[in-house]
């Protein structure tokens, strides 16, 4: 197409200086000395006013510090070697093709299309790798998108340094993006089925097209799905286009070489991004040489002598600024520059092409399109994109667990990991792993089609397991496994599977200490006396004023008096009230102010009074993490569990890296120790201890709030391939409410709440003291009656004594009677006898009966 410029603009006749445009032209081989070389032989026997090309990059550099030199332009139609666009450094230099920082934006703008996020890079090592590579890297970091790798293509070797397997699945990306020139993507795609890192596992991207008929029908399976991105012209997108001139160059290059013609709908692009390069060159030359009518010979022409790096051309000035200010509608759209760039300002537009599989082959077909003021949409409303594995479905461009076998380590802890034995239909009993943890490797499972391999992990500790998953002993850990600054050093963690804080285990005190008088705690000392003072005020204000008026005070003494009113103002205050009443206005509004200070009083003292014992009898030997760093507790009476995050928490927030605790290997020794009393305490994650302060150990407890918020992630090694592909369905199932659900399920229970409770009755203990108080003023009033009734007592206890002494007496005379001896004889005459006689058997009788 080059050639077919030259020639058109001759059949136009278009002329410079006077003179038709000749040409010439040579292949370099991609090699800058041999553009160099030529171009110089060409400038000692011709006027080279311009240079089309060269090809590649690499050349380009050189021929464009070269023709800043002369003082020519150089444009190229397929160097996009970003760096070539810095119009200080290269001011000669023009390209019709976009630079490659453009593809490197339109790339990330497909990454953005498919919520891809991370990728690997292949390039080859030269100026158009390199240059590429930064570009794809900066336009990818601004929309926050991770190169994960960047693996290079040797071009002097033809191969890949290093192993392109475990190169790329050992990584967690699955989309790749090659960067090569198409002869270079070729082998490395072949070394790529080869290691069979293609379709289904590995997404590709191209940055450029290849023959893909020259590949065995064998591997198209692999192909299909590989995406290219390629730069196109404007009709391609549906943008304006110069038709008459396409029109004209296809009939020119059918009249001539008709062999070589592929069609229209066929032409390769690059060759019509050639024909603009020349025709932007003629037209800025015909206009340079029209600014000069007198002389139209001299606007062509160069100085110095035939060595060719001491020519210059005579108006280089002059032909930038019209290469500058030049606009016209080409072959492949919109033709401007500026001179701040070497890029066009419009016209930029790219394809992408999806190998699919045919039954007859394969075919890279166009499925979308991109231009610098649209982004991408679809090439027609029919196009359909075709994944690796002959998928519709967008690949997430991460790795996928789906049938990898996981070795994955457990440690029982409950309610997160508990063993139970189960019977199946057969009767034969297993143990079977269940809990929060064993439910999400299930439900993480059913989403990512893994295998799991579950080890239950036997007297290890955490930090022990974790170094286990870092040697490769296993590939992930799942448990209560917090993630802390000095584990991530040495492995990975997923995104948080259950949100943790931590609390701190006491015993529960079941005999709570109650003081004897705690039922004068309800009000201080001072406001007892303050309602004593007050009580003996009222007393004797009431006294005054009721004392000749009310009939219960009349007549009577002032010590009686006094007592009646002090009797009034004590039982109005507590609201029990008295048999008499004020019967004065004075009196009156006494009585009022006792009873509102009864109201407040009765009610304050009843309400403290209950609210003090139900503390006492709920009262701990501390209120949480506080009283533990204060010291409250012996540090030695504290259990830590050692090799965990809760002894780096302990050292680090409480004893300052003193080892002062009492050491505890496992989870179970916390409630046992506490149960015996050998510690008063201790530190664990606040989901464990709900569990089995609730549903195991009834007689434990929780004081305090939480304190140390943190996260329990899962531990796998670190940059695992997997990472993204698990957070990402961490995430899901943290959104669709499957966390939430699990954390109910092994959580909300609660046997020890659900238990019967029994109601602890108030003891004697705590009453004992206001039963001595009762006891005390019992007295005094049994004091106080016995001395007012002392004169009775006093006659009572007389008489009593009187009586004693009076039984006495008689008790002594009747029984110096009962022992007198007769100094006489007893006579006794017949008469007497005769009557005993007769009375015998009476008596007798009296006996029998």
């Amino acid at each position: 197409m080059f050639q077919v410029a030259v020639i058109l603009a001759q059949q136009y006749n278009i002329t410079i200086g006077g003179q038709f445009l000749g040409y010439q032209s040579f292949l370099t081989g991609g090699d800058a000395m041999n553009s160099l070389a030529n171009t110089c032989r060409a400038l000692n026997y011709s006027n080279l006013v311009g240079i089309i090309g060269p090809g590649y990059s690499r050349e380009s550099h050189v021929m464009a510090s070269f023709a800043a030199k002369l003082g020519i332009p150089v444009i190229s139609y397929s160097a996009t070697d970003p760096t070539l666009s810095d119009r200080r450094s290269y001011p000669a230099f023009y390209r019709t093709v976009p630079s490659d920082n453009i593809a490197a934006l339109a790339i990330a703008k497909l990454f953005i299309r498919f919520n891809w996020t991370q990728c690997i890079i292949i390039y080859q090592n030269d100026e158009f790798g390199s240059g590429g590579l930064d570009a794809i890297s900066s336009a990818l970091s601004d929309q926050n998108i991770a190169v994960t790798d960047t693996i290079i293509f040797d071009i002097a070797t033809l191969s890949i340094r290093g192993d392109l397997q475990p190169l790329l699945t050992k990584n967690s990306a699955r989309i790749v993006i090659l960067w090569a020139m198409g002869t270079y993507a070729t082998i490395i795609i072949n070394n790529a089925l080869r290691v069979d890192v293609l379709g289904p596992q590995f997404t590709w991207i191209l940055s450029s097209s290849i023959e893909w008929d020259s590949f065995n029908r064998t591997s198209h399976s692999k192909l299909n799905g590989i995406i290219t991105i390629e730069p196109v012209v404007g009709s391609v997108v549906n943008a304006p286009i110069n038709d008459t001139l396409l029109s004209a160059a296809y009939h020119l290059w059918q009249e001539y070489e008709p062999e070589t013609f592929p069609g229209a709908n066929n032409v390769d692009y690059y060759a019509l991004f050639a024909f603009d390069a020349a025709w932007l060159l003629i037209q800025s030359l015909q206009k340079l040489c029209s600014m000069n009518m007198t002389n139209n010979s001299s606007c062509i022409q160069f100085i110095g002598d035939e060595f060719c790096f001491d020519r210059r051309f005579i108006n280089p000035t002059a032909l930038f600024n019209i290469l500058n200010s030049i606009k016209y509608l080409g072959v492949s759209g919109a033709i401007q520059f500026s001179s701040n760039s070497t890029d066009r300002m419009d016209g930029t537009y790219y394809v992408s092409r999806n190998i699919q599989l045919f039954s007859d082959g394969i075919a890279a077909v166009p499925v979308l399109v991109w231009s610098s003021t649209h982004d991408w949409t679809l090439y027609s409303s029919t196009s359909v994109v075709v994944w690796p594995g002959n998928s519709l479905i967008t690949p997430t461009g991460y790795a996928s667990l789906a049938g990898v076998n996981l070795r994955i380590a457990v440690i029982e802890t409950a309610p997160f990991t508990m063993v139970r034995q189960v019977t199946d239909s057969a009767g034969v009993t297993t143990d079977k792993l269940m809990g929060y943890m064993p439910d999400l490797i299930e439900l993480l499972r059913v989403r990512m089609g893994f295998i799991p391999n579950i080890t239950l992990t036997v007297n290890l500790t955490f930090n022990q397991v974790i170094k286990a998953v870092a040697n490769d002993e296993y590939d992930i850990f799942v448990a209560q496994t917090t993630i802390t600054s000095l584990r991530r050093q040495v492995v990975g963690f997923s995104d948080s599977i259950f949100d943790n804080s931590l609390r701190v285990i006491i015993r529960k005190d079941l005999n709570p200490n109650i003081s004897l008088f705690s039922y004068l705690s309800p009000f201080s000392i001072k406001l007892w006396f303050t309602l004593l003072a007050a009580c003996i005020y009222a007393g004797f204000l009431f006294a005054v004023i009721e004392r000749e008026y009310n009939a219960a005070l009349r007549n009577k003494s002032i010590f009686s008096q006094i007592g009646m009113s002090l009797w009034f103002s004590s039982g109005t205050i507590v609201g029990y009230g008295v048999d008499f009443h004020a019967s004065t206005a004075a009196g009156r509004v006494v009585a009022i102010a006792l009873y509102i200070l009864s109201l407040v009083l009765v009610a304050a003292y009843t309400a403290n009074l209950a609210s003090d014992l139900t503390i006492a009898k709920s009262k701990d030997i501390i209120d949480g993490i506080d009283d533990i760093k204060n010291g409250r507790l012996s540090f030695s009476r504290i259990g830590i569990l050692v090799g965990t995050s809760l002894e780096e928490y302990y050292l680090r927030e409480i004893s300052s890296g003193n080892k002062n605790y009492y050491p505890l290997k496992l989870k179970q020794e916390i409630y046992d120790d506490l149960l015996n009393n050998l510690i008063d305490a201790s530190i664990m994650d606040s989901g464990v201890l709900e569990y089995v302060t609730n549903n195991i150990y009834c007689n434990l407890t929780l004081v305090g709030k939480d304190f140390e918020q943190s996260s329990f992630g899962i531990v796998f090694q670190k940059n695992w391939q997997y990472e993204q592909i698990l957070d990402v369905t961490i995430l899901s199932l943290r959104e669709a409410g499957s966390l939430d659900a699990l954390k109910k399920k092994w959580f909300q229970a609660s046997y020890c709440s659900q238990a019967q409770e029994v109601s602890q009755a108030m003891t004697i203990e705590s009453m004992v003291g206001l039963f001595i108080t009762f006891g005390v003023i019992s007295t005094i009033g049994l004091i106080a009656f016995a001395w007012k009734k002392r004169y009775v007592i006093k006659n009572f206890i007389t008489r009593l004594q009187e009586r004693e002494k009076s039984s006495s007496r008689e008790s002594i005379k009747v029984s110096t009677e009962d022992i007198a001896v007769p100094e006489e004889p007893v006579k006794m005459s017949m008469e007497d006898l005769t009557f005993s006689k007769q009375k015998l058997p009476s008596e007798i009788g009296s006996l029998t009966l």
